[in-house]
């Protein structure tokens, strides 16, 4: 447009013989057509503009999938974003074969009265154990002989920095230290953990270096925590290691129960918050469960510990790094009937990696 005024101007200023005003006029008369022909191109230019845009978005808007072609979509969107590897694929150690075929790159069962080592494999691998971290944040505040009915309120320091994680205990939400233990160990609920050792005398550098002071007590050398829920991939152990903190976390009753716990009803404002227990084993009538914890973070992979009575033995199971959704209890069942098949049953000593990952 400027351009089109400029060429008009100049086109008709040396003319002579003409008034300025009759300049005038007779320039106007000229530019005129160009203005309108210019306005014309720019309306045609944003139809274009504007048809495109809604050619663009109208495919999307306007298709309707039924079921089957929905889910191959989410599939082939899954398929194509980047795989998360854990650190045992890493290592390797999914290609450790096993008699009893499991998906967990490393195992442990002991027996635990005898102590006798009924299955191991990899147990000696140090890797990322996610939310199994909370066995070790409810022994903390069990020994702490805190009160289980101070109230706690979550605040923004709880909220999951970390992977960005969920949670449906928004910030203000008011609970009591009790109700929190029982979320964090029943449904691994992140900012229930994160607030009790927020919390704790001394805050949460003290309730770390508490965690870590425990776990020595316990001989779990080959354990480090940096903080309460499990969302860091810092906090790491090895089966044998996390077999000691199940055998000392069963000597709690607050912890049998909470973490045995089928389901709770909270309370928040004016809602009802149902919460459920992360594993479905505890329901499971041929399951007798005294304490298990489970957990999951990408570099983890499916991990479960559980405490449970197997043909009359009282078992401690480890499993970590398990690949799949259920592979992790898929594992547990397959040691429960190797068990309840194998009336003298001779421990498998499989093959144990020593392999300590950097983290």
């Amino acid at each position: 447009m400027p351009m089109l005024f400029k060429s008009a101007f100049f086109v008709f200023l040396p003319i002579r013989g003409f008034s300025a005003l009759a300049a005038s006029c007779l320039s106007l008369a000229m530019i005129s057509p160009l203005m309108s022909q210019a306005q014309t191109q720019q309306k045609t230019f944003k139809k274009q503009a504007v048809t495109a845009k809604k050619a663009a978005v109208k495919p999307v808007k306007k298709l309707k999938f039924n079921g089957a072609t929905r889910k191959s979509l989410v599939s082939a969107r899954v398929a194509a974003a980047p795989l998360k590897v854990s650190y045992g694929q890493m290592a390797g150690l999914h290609s450790t074969a096993d008699p009893l075929d499991l998906r967990s790159s490393v195992a442990l069962v002991i027996d635990q009265d005898t102590q006798e080592v009924l299955f191991r494999k990899n147990d000696q691998a140090v890797l990322p154990i996610a939310s199994l971290t909370k066995l070790m944040t409810g022994l903390v505040i069990s020994d702490a002989d805190l009160s289980m009915s101070e109230m706690i309120t979550i605040t923004q320091d709880d909220v999951d920095t970390e992977k960005g994680s969920s949670s449906r205990l928004a910030v203000g939400t008011l609970l009591s230290r009790g109700d929190l233990l029982h979320l964090a160990l029943m449904s691994s609920e992140n900012r229930a953990a994160h607030a009790l050792g927020r919390t704790f005398p001394g805050g949460m550098d003290a309730f770390v270096a508490r965690m870590n002071a425990r776990a020595r007590t316990l001989g779990m050398f080959d354990t480090r925590y940096v903080e309460p829920t499990g969302l860091s991939s810092r906090n790491q152990s090895s089966a044998k290691d996390l077999a000691a903190l199940v055998a000392a976390a069963y000597k709690e009753p607050v912890l049998r129960e909470l973490s045995t716990s089928h389901g709770r009803e909270i309370e928040v404002g004016r809602r009802t918050l149902q919460y459920n227990n992360t594993n479905r084993l505890v329901k499971n009538p041929e399951w007798d469960i005294g304490l298990q914890k489970t957990g999951y973070i990408s570099e983890a992979g499916q991990c479960l510990v559980m405490q449970a009575q197997v043909a009359g033995r009282k078992l401690i199971m480890v499993f970590l790094d398990s690949a799949g959704k259920l592979s992790r209890i898929g594992d547990a069942e397959r040691v429960r009937r190797w068990v309840e098949r194998s009336p003298g049953l001779s421990p498998i000593k499989h093959s144990a990696l020593d392999n300590r990952l950097p983290g």
